[in-house]
């Protein structure tokens, strides 16, 4: 990721329970205030604002993976903070692979 906008849109194959457990690790060390559709994350002087929606599983044969819609809104947070904030996120949810 070489630019992050204010707000923005993603799908994780994830539940909100398992990204619930995650945030915390992938938001470290920015506090993090639970909600029950989201989360918000004190980072760097500013805020952000997770919004998750639940989304049907996406079925591949037999396979099932969960999806769930996230809505990123920073709020007073400039880019190179975002940018810095994202890169720890997406390492620390990257799932397995190969």
């Amino acid at each position: 990721m070489s630019s992050c906008p204010a707000e923005f849109e993603r799908e994780m194959g994830c539940t909100p329970a398992e990204l619930s457990q995650w945030l915390p690790g992938a938001a470290a060390p920015c506090p993090v205030s639970p909600r029950a559709d989201g989360a918000d994350v004190a980072v760097e002087g500013g805020q952000l604002r997770l919004h998750w929606q639940a989304l049907p599983p996406r079925r591949i044969a037999l396979l099932s993976v969960p999806r769930l819609r996230l809505r990123f809104a920073f709020e007073g947070v400039d880019e190179p903070a975002r940018l810095r904030f994202m890169q720890r996120f997406d390492l620390y949810t990257q799932r397995g692979g190969g």
